[in-house]
């Protein structure tokens, strides 16, 4: 299973104008995502409602280590195995947690989720699948792998996203108003086929695979882009890669006024703007292996 958990296209053909040379990877969108969210990112782990502190925890679809990173701190007794499809995801995670010295309580499994065996994970109290379930090609299998997973008592978390951030004013830019909404339009359709879970309601789904919801709720996402270079970043990263998913399908018009704010060298450059925020939410559902 590939993990794209910001369901961003993948870029197509690489097109001639200067900004779009290079289009940054989905490890970098990851790694600027998880900066920018940080904050909501603790309240969710702080939220969940566990009996007791976890000592083994398994993030399923585990990116570039977001989740990972925010379990370690919060529980700092916790060994926490990372599951990925990517090497690349795998190996900055490695990386990161050599630097912090973190090492030796994080453990790294390349896996696909969507084979029928999954490799041996243990015997976690918490399971933690952050923007991951939608991308399963059969997610009823896969809660059912995961309650049988869990320890008896243990927990499970979904964390899912509200797609793509959103970072322009309604009216912007000011020749094209609405263009944002346009492009996310756009790449919505592209991904519907292929990421038909994307939305889904998850607490009926889990209490079918056998488990008892202990909580729900939704978080609102607003960071401010004054002062904070990471969402300028973030906003650039994430519609280079919508443009290359979407191009074919604009109008001329949208598409130059794109191509306008992601020339960083122009005078209407997504960089130079002082009106970005970044505006999104996460819902988490939380439910408990009772026996």
């Amino acid at each position: 299973m590939n993990h794209t958990h910001q369901d961003t296209p993948r870029p197509d053909v690489r097109h001639g104008h200067r900004h779009h040379e290079a289009v940054d990877s989905q490890t970098e969108i990851l790694d600027l995502d998880a900066e920018v969210v940080t904050e909501y990112t603790d309240a969710i782990t702080a939220w969940l409602p566990l009996r007791t502190a976890p000592r083994e925890i398994v993030d399923l679809g585990c990116g570039t280590g977001a989740g990972t990173f925010a379990l370690l701190a919060r529980f700092p007794q916790a060994h926490v195995t990372a599951v990925d499809s990517s090497d690349e995801h795998l190996q900055r995670l490695r990386e990161r947690a050599r630097a912090e010295g973190l090492q030796e309580r994080v453990r790294t499994v390349r896996a696909d989720l969507d084979q029928e065996e999954w490799p041996d994970l243990g015997t976690p109290d918490l399971v933690w699948a952050s923007a991951s379930m939608h991308h399963m090609a059969e997610p009823d299998r896969a809660l059912r792998k995961v309650h049988g997973l869990l320890a008896p008592g243990g927990l499970f978390a979904v964390v899912e996203l509200a797609g793509f951030p959103r970072f322009l004013p309604e009216g912007a830019p000011e020749e094209r108003p609405g263009l944002e909404e346009r492009c996310h339009a756009a790449s919505d359709r592209m991904h519907a086929a292929q990421v038909s879970h994307r939305g889904a309601d998850w607490g009926p789904k889990l209490v079918t695979a056998g488990f008892t919801l202990q909580g729900e709720r939704t978080v609102a996402v607003r960071v401010e882009g004054a002062g904070n270079a990471s969402v300028g970043a973030y906003a650039l990263s994430g519609l280079r890669r919508i443009r290359h998913g979407v191009a074919h399908t604009l109008s001329a018009e949208d598409l130059a006024a794109l191509d306008r704010l992601l020339d960083t060298g122009g005078p209407h450059s997504l960089l130079g703007r002082a009106d970005l925020v970044m505006r999104t939410e996460r819902s988490v559902w939380a439910a408990r292996r009772e026996n």
